[in-house]
């Protein structure tokens, strides 16, 4: 049997949280989360691999020209909406994660880049609700070895990676033992 890291560090901004094999909380079974903010009060991220049928004209007052599908950020606040990008233009209030890898900013700064052509619809990518953890609650996680670390996120990941496969496919990334993990079956009974 594989023994899982001991002491993992803490997470920061553009890090990857992925869901050890056999997570029990359906919220975030299989699942990779961006980190978006990691500080003493808490943290914050969006699940990069669950998608939803809703598009973001379902859940907004006005037509927009995105037409793709709206992401699973997480099981807290389906009600607000949430957007990472890569562009290399500047867009107010945007936190830049990792080389290319932005998230949030000003909202009508990105709709005018998206109506306008100058940012391609695989570039972006919008979240209904998001993962959060309180002071000190993911460290405990990371302790019980419920997540695994991969540090500095790329764009790459992020945004061409197919999401139905992200959780394997980073898994492999890293390579040794979590390579072993990736080929885990989803139920070990089936092993």
């Amino acid at each position: 049997m594989f023994e899982y890291d001991k002491n993992i560090p803490d997470p920061k901004r553009g890090d990857l949280l992925i869901s050890e094999p056999f997570l029990p909380d359906p919220n975030f079974e299989r699942t990779v989360i961006l980190v978006c903010e990691h500080n003493e009060e808490g943290t914050f991220g969006l699940v990069l691999n669950k998608a939803t049928d809703i598009t973001l004209n379902d859940v907004m007052e006005e037509d927009f020209a995105f037409l793709g599908k709206l992401n699973l950020g997480g099981p807290v606040e389906h009600n607000t909406l949430h957007f990472l990008h890569r562009t290399d233009n500047t867009i107010d209030g945007a936190v830049e994660l990792s080389d290319k890898l932005n998230w949030g900013g000003e909202f009508e700064s990105i709709k005018l880049l998206i109506e306008t052509g100058r940012i391609e619809e695989s570039d972006i990518k919008f979240f209904i609700g998001y993962s959060g953890w309180g002071a000190g609650q993911l460290r405990e996680e990371l302790d019980r070895q419920s997540w695994f670390l991969m540090p500095n996120a790329s764009s790459r990941q992020v945004f061409d990676m197919d999401a139905d496969d992200l959780w394997k496919s980073v898994l492999n990334e890293m390579g040794g033992k979590y390579k072993v993990f990736s080929n885990y079956p989803s139920d070990p009974r089936l092993n």
